[in-house]
């Protein structure tokens, strides 16, 4: 494609895209905007302001780590409150032309390694369509609300696809195109999806359905935030993003389907990509995958299919180290931050650096681009308007947020909407702009489809709905089959489908309701659908009733059960002192320690019992524990005690007690947890040597006022040595 037919095909896309998702003009629903870019098409924005008043619409005290979002004249912030034992996440609302606050959404942090200072790093997600805003939590909780804060659905990431949350606290923001809402991260689930890998999930934005579930990369290094891009390439609607494998990813955004990946760093990306036309940007400050040199800006071309190799390389430039903000592209130019707070500027075409402008010394937020002039933070505190060029940067203002003793970092990018841009430092939200101009909007174009076929074209590709099932013994659902071209676009649903279930009990009809045998055994398998020789399949799980008792003794081989969650690869089943038990393996540093999961998330009022034991190698010991309603009690090796915590890292939620544990020997762990009639939730442990009757009374004790209602039951081990369960028993409590 020629440079002119380039420069023709972006607005195009441009106004194709922001018409399908029915955004309005005065509108940033993404925390990089409506189109994704960082761009707003807003003017007669503020060149200079002070936070002592000046262009100043109003400030607010209500600070955080990430972006706000503007939608229908209201501004939706996602941050923490409150301390210790009493710390949440949450979504506020506030009205964007007073920032009065009109509503609050709280919710937990729960069985999480996430730290209490990384809470509230994502940002929330609008659609302009319904104005409903989806919001993903650091703890794999996925919601969705109405603009009024009423909960329509959730969905609990960690415990029924097996999230992966770490100390580093990454976690990406919703995109939401068409009738989707998509998120990703680092899972290792149950069946086909067991492998740890860097998935992405849409949901059904109206009701939480699973609709396809994608897996394209390689093992991955990192849990990663880079914000998804769409665009529609060559008539095929893409998803476009970094993912924890140091790769970026094209994907079809209505099936999933991997088109092309293109590997460039020895650890996972962060920084968000940008297209012009065909040719997508991206960067890293990681190691090359090629070179020993940290970081790298290039383009490539984004219409290829399969593995990228250097030909679809249009230029790269090593030992740039952008890897936290994302880039904007302006005219004939693409402006990127490094880590160390440079601004650059470099020529689409070539790739030459045209000249660099120092902001700071450290780099998170993502520069916006509007009305000609670049809004951006930096983590030291500045904030600057700047006007930027070819042949060099403007600074037409630069202000210190806080104070140069004391700054208030910047770490999220900016809101443009209404004519105001809106500001998020550590400590405070600033509306800067005009006050009457805060908040307005325009109407909307009307709705495009992004994700619909045009003409009749024969299906390519399949997909049940939902695509993931957790049932009851003797639950019934009905499925749909939705068919979609070589594009991806969605056709028609079928209505004559060929049912096949494996390693599935019960029966399917003709119109597609499976209804599980009511028999009360644990399944794990697959509905596959076939149309005229397409097919696809719904992953199913079906949990039989509480009681459970489980010593291993009868399952066949050397597997664990295989509707467990997390635990494929990471345990197996091995005769020892004549018996058969469950085993952490040490086989692997990367996945010793395991949260796993064995029933819904929706359960309560219900106790968990096990046998655990330890050995001690170096003097050193692994952690043995269980889990009930998102409360672990584990009994720790090295420090020789015994805690209950909802959420380790948070130690004002922890309650712990001296335990002598003997490597090598046998106790057992009892954890019930009740919800009062009050609305709090007790949670009681204890545990013993067992070859010794049961104490009478509970060792640990924990009344939460900020409780968790339900959750899975579950086991948990950190095994630097092996770590053997046995006599696992799940009840409700009597």
């Amino acid at each position: 494609m020629s440079d002119l037919m380039r420069r023709r095909t972006l607005p195009i896309l441009l106004q194709f895209w922001l018409a399908s998702l029915a955004v309005a003009a005065g509108d940033w629903s993404f925390w990089r905007g409506p189109a994704g870019d960082g761009i707003s098409q807003e003017t007669g924005l503020p060149e200079t302001w002070s936070p002592e008043g000046e262009r100043l619409a109003w400030k607010a005290p209500y600070g955080g780590r990430s972006a706000p979002i503007v939608m229908n004249g209201r501004l939706f912030l996602q941050n923490a409150v409150g301390k210790g034992d009493t710390l949440q996440e949450r979504v506020m609302c506030l009205d964007a032309s007073s920032g009065e606050v009109l509503w609050q959404y709280h919710f937990n942090v729960y069985l999480s390694d996430v730290p209490p200072h990384r809470v509230g790093w994502p940002s929330p997600t609008g659609d302009p369509v319904t104005g409903n805003i989806y919001v993903f939590g650091v703890a794999g909780p996925l919601l969705a609300l109405t603009a009024d804060g009423e909960l329509l659905w959730k969905r609990s990431l960690a415990q029924e696809v097996g999230l992966i949350t770490t100390h580093g606290g990454r976690t990406v923001s919703p995109v939401v195109a068409g009738d989707l809402v998509i998120v990703s991260g680092l899972t290792s689930a149950w069946g086909d999806q067991s492998r740890g890998g860097h998935r992405f999930f849409a949901f059904d934005k109206a009701n939480g359905d699973l609709v396809w579930v994608s897996s394209p990369g390689q093992r991955p290094y990192d849990t990663t935030y880079s914000p998804p891009i769409v665009r529609v390439i060559d008539d095929t609607p893409q998803l476009i993003a970094g993912a924890g494998d140091g790769a970026v990813h094209g994907l079809k955004l209505g099936t999933g389907e991997p088109l092309w990946r293109y590997e460039i760093s020895k650890r996972g990306l962060n920084s968000g990509a940008v297209l012009h036309g065909n040719t997508a940007f991206i960067s890293h400050s990681e190691e090359n995958l090629d070179t020993s040199v940290m970081g790298m800006i290039a383009a490539f071309d984004a219409s290829a299919r399969g593995e990228l190799v250097e030909a679809h390389v249009k230029w790269r430039v090593s030992g740039f180290t952008a890897g936290f903000s994302s880039p904007v592209i302006h005219d004939d130019r693409i402006y990127q931050i490094d880590n160390s707070a440079n601004l650059a500027a470099w020529d689409l075409e070539t790739g030459q650096r045209l000249w660099t402008q120092g902001l700071g010394t450290i780099q998170k937020a993502s520069p916006v681009l509007a009305d000609g002039k670049i809004y951006v933070g930096t983590e030291n505190g500045r904030f600057y308007i700047l006007r930027p060029g070819r042949d060099g940067c403007e600074i037409l203002s630069e202000v210190w947020m806080g104070s140069e003793a004391e700054p208030e970092p910047i770490i999220g990018s900016v809101a443009v909407a209404g004519g105001t841009v809106f500001l998020v430092t550590r400590d405070a939200l600033y509306a800067i702009g005009s006050p009457a101009a805060a908040g307005s909007t325009v109407s909307a174009p009307p709705p495009t489809d992004l994700l619909r076929s045009a003409g009749d074209r024969p299906a390519a590709d399949l997909r049940v709905v939902p695509g993931e099932l957790l049932l009851k013994a003797g639950e019934s659902v009905s499925l749909r089959v939705r068919l979609f071209d070589e594009h991806g676009r969605f056709l028609r649903d079928a209505d004559d489908v060929s049912w096949e279930l494996r390693d599935l009990q019960g029966e399917i009809s003709r119109d597609g309701v499976y209804t599980a045998t009511a028999e009360p055994v644990p399944q794990a398998g697959a509905i596959v659908a076939s149309v005229d020789g397409v097919r696809g399949a719904a992953r199913v799980r079906v949990i039989p009733p509480l009681p459970w008792k489980l010593d291993f003794t009868n399952l066949p081989g050397d597997r664990v059960p295989a509707h467990w969650i997390n635990a494929t690869g990471k345990y197996e089943i091995r005769e020892m002192e004549g018996d058969k038990v469950l085993v952490k393996l040490a086989d692997n540093p990367f996945t010793k320690r395991a949260r796993t999961f064995m029933g819904p998330a929706d359960w309560s009022d219900y106790t968990v019992q096990a046998d655990v034991r330890a050995e001690m190698r170096r003097r050193q010991m692994g952690d043995a524990g269980i889990v009930a309603q998102r409360y672990g009690l584990v009994l720790f090796g090295n420090h020789q005690r015994l805690e209950l915590q909802p959420w380790q890292p948070e130690t004002e939620r922890t309650v712990a007690v001296p335990f002598a544990w003997k490597a090598d020997t046998w106790y057992r762990l009892k954890l019930r947890v009740e919800n009062l009639e009050d609305g709090r939730t007790r949670a009681l442990g204890k545990a013993w040597p067992i070859d010794e009757d049961e104490p009478g009374g509970w060792l640990i004790e924990r009344i939460d006022p900020i409780p968790n209602r339900s959750g899975s039951p579950g086991i948990y081990a950190n095994a630097n040595f092996e770590v053997y369960f046995n006599n696992l028993e799940v009840e409700p409590n009597q």
